[in-house]
């Protein structure tokens, strides 16, 4: 009442004064704003290699960008980039540059790349806003969805914590109305102040509702990026389960901490003791809570980001006793293994990773690869192989990657005309399988041996 009462009287002085109070037109601060990063927006079409039909070929596909430095840096999703072995850009004035990557991460789906242009080009910039928004707030979804590049549309935050079941491990995102499409991948989120606050990286084909990585993360990681290439990010190996777990119908009768509600094979956390149901209460020195699973990522991130190699203390309360361990992490490493094509076999196969493929890697703890694709009719398909075998052993030879099954491969085709076939062991839902491969016909060809 008091703040009305103050403003009545402020508007009267201003009246008295003969001072006209000009009214706040929307239209002019959606224009303002769009105008703001407009310029810095980035249409982008990319080719890319994917496995289809037992070979390696290649596909087209478009998403958006935002160019944040005056030398031509710009961001947008991994998956726009993934695989990639072009990438053409144009900018909103039509100006067309070639790019490479500077860095990317498949976690946060973030991905920095450099415009190739004349070192003294310099380009138009958006600002990223070190804030998070608040419920309510407007944005703006800017991009090119379906490929209709230099397209806006406009909505508020819907939820500003959204956890995402699958891709919340570093990051909480922010909910929106304003339509994000297929095409719209990589483009900023803006406010009405004219900033970025946050990458669009999920959407749908209504365009109902999208997803976006908040700017604040990505400002965490970008120096990462632009040093080692990737987000850089430890590994401890601990799964956590917050206090209050609603989706598993579960409580926990303590008001602080954190629970383990696992440790992976192998990790620096299994190794140095840690057990499920332990529960972690301070990280050097430093209390942590996580009541909810929102409550999450944001302990991932800071674990995430500690130097590989140096000692890290966990406090925790087992039995109702605290105890203290030091664990040293290392590096998380790749989250996807790699793969080879075998066309001749009418196969490509892919490493095994604990990240990619963690039922696979379970089944096959010390790595090997598996049959990504099967080419219809193929020599493999004639032989009975299936996505998703583990091969263990190709002609008596023991296989631990794909280098190894490569340079199998290579000498078996070499030397097609003395054998053209092999034994071959593969691990399927668990069973060993032997399966005997025929590749004396080769695809490629309409005359073989």
């Amino acid at each position: 009442m008091r703040n009305l009462r103050s403003l009545i009287f402020f508007v009267s002085l201003l009246s008295m004064c003969g001072c006209a109070v000009k009214p706040v037109d929307f239209r002019d601060t959606i224009s303002e704003a769009k105008s703001a990063v407009f310029p810095a927006l980035v249409y982008v079409r990319v080719i890319t290699e994917g496995t289809s039909d037992g070979k390696i070929e290649k596909f087209e596909s478009s998403g958006s960008g935002v160019i944040i430095s005056e030398d031509g840096e710009l961001l947008t999703n991994h998956h726009v980039v993934d695989r990639a072995t072009r990438i053409r850009c144009q900018l909103t004035n039509g100006e067309m540059y070639d790019a490479t990557v500077i860095g990317k991460d498949k976690d946060l789906d973030i991905a920095l790349l450099k415009l190739s242009a004349d070192d003294a080009a310099r380009f138009p910039v958006a600002r990223l806003s070190g804030r998070n928004l608040d419920v309510g707030a407007v944005v703006l979804a800017m991009g090119a969805p379906w490929g209709l590049a230099r397209s806006v549309s406009m909505g508020i935050i819907s939820c500003n914590d959204r956890y995402l079941e699958g891709a919340g491990d570093y990051t909480l995102w922010y909910q929106t109305d304003a339509a994000i499409s297929p095409g719209n991948s990589g483009g900023p989120l803006v406010d009405t102040s004219g900033e970025v606050v946050g990458l669009n990286a999920r959407g749908n084909i209504l365009g109902a509702q999208g997803f976006t990585i908040p700017s604040p993360i990505i400002l965490e990681v970008l120096p990462n990026l632009r040093k080692y290439g990737n987000a850089h990010w430890a590994w401890f190996g601990i799964n956590w389960q917050p206090l209050k777990d609603f989706e598993r119908d579960t409580a926990f009768g303590a008001t602080n901490g954190v629970i383990i509600a696992g440790t992976e094979r192998q990790s620096p956390a299994r190794l140095a003791g840690l057990e499920p149901n332990d529960r972690v209460v301070a990280v050097d020195g430093v209390p942590v809570t996580a009541v909810f699973r929102e409550d999450i990522p944001s302990l991932n991130r800071m674990l995430a980001l500690r130097d590989w190699g140096k000692g890290v203390r966990f406090d925790y309360v087992r039995d109702g006793a605290v105890k203290s361990v030091v664990i040293t992490p290392r590096s998380k490493g790749d989250v996807e293994g790699a793969e080879v094509e075998c066309k001749r076999w009418g196969l490509t196969a892919k490493e095994i990773n604990r990240f990619d493929t963690p039922d696979l890697a379970f089944m096959a703890p010390e790595g090997g690869v598996f049959v990504s694709s099967v080419a219809w009719d193929g020599n493999a398909d004639n032989a009975g192989f299936k996505e998703r075998d583990i091969i263990k052993r190709i002609g008596g030879k023991e296989v631990k990657d794909a280098s190894e099954l490569k340079k199998i491969y290579d000498d078996a085709v070499a030397n097609v005309e003395k054998t053209f076939q092999l034994g071959v062991e593969v691990v399927r839902k668990g069973r060993k399988i032997q399966l005997v491969l025929n590749f004396r016909l080769d695809p490629e060809k309409e005359d073989s041996l």
